[in-house]
């Protein structure tokens, strides 16, 4: 029985990593502070991003960084690349999201529920599309292989639905003609 080996974990760079994810994430709090500076009642200066809602950049940072930095540290400390590695990450983000309510639970809540979240995104796939399609399979074979895999014989289909509605089968010209001959005594002309 041979088994499959899997290639050698490759360690990442954790710092690096999460540099760029602080950044990235960084700047998506930037973008929601400015959102909140603009719509406060007070008219606050176009600085206000930075000192009146900046606290949301710093909190958006800190959640990108310490994800990322868990979730490659424990890949590279595990030396495996699965489900568990975001799942710790996850822990680490929502926990930062707990400091800003000052409470213990609120920290192990906020952790626990990012880290399920982010485990079970990262489980089942990690797309909000679903699994990726097989890159080496024409998309227009792979339809044609689904359609002629639902095909259904016609006869089934006319004793399910009957005849009638753009399903006709083979002879219904003349079991019509006949059926109108019987019915009203009108002879039908058949097809040349």
């Amino acid at each position: 029985m041979a088994s499959e080996s899997k290639p050698a974990y490759q360690p990442k760079d954790a710092i690096s990593a999460s540099v760029r994810s602080t950044m990235i994430v960084g700047g998506a709090g930037l973008f929601l502070s400015a959102v909140q500076n603009s719509l406060t009642r007070q008219n606050v200066t176009g600085w206000g991003v930075l000192t009146r809602t900046g606290g949301t950049i710093g909190v958006f940072a800190a959640i990108g960084g310490g994800y990322e930095f868990a979730r490659v540290a424990a890949a590279n400390l595990r030396e495996k690349d699965d489900s568990w590695n975001p799942t710790i990450g996850g822990f680490v983000g929502g926990s930062i999201v707990g400091l800003r309510y000052r409470s213990f639970p609120a920290v192990l809540g906020f952790g626990a529920l990012l880290a399920i979240i982010q485990g079970t995104f990262d489980y089942t796939g990690g797309k909000m599309t679903g699994f990726a399609r097989d890159a080496e399979v024409d998309e227009y074979e792979r339809m044609e292989q689904m359609r002629r895999n639902k095909r259904r014989p016609i006869e089934e289909t006319l004793h399910e639905l009957g005849e009638g509605r753009g399903i006709y089968g083979p002879g219904y010209q003349e079991r019509r003609a006949e059926r109108l001959k019987k019915r009203y005594g009108v002879d039908i002309p058949q097809p040349a």
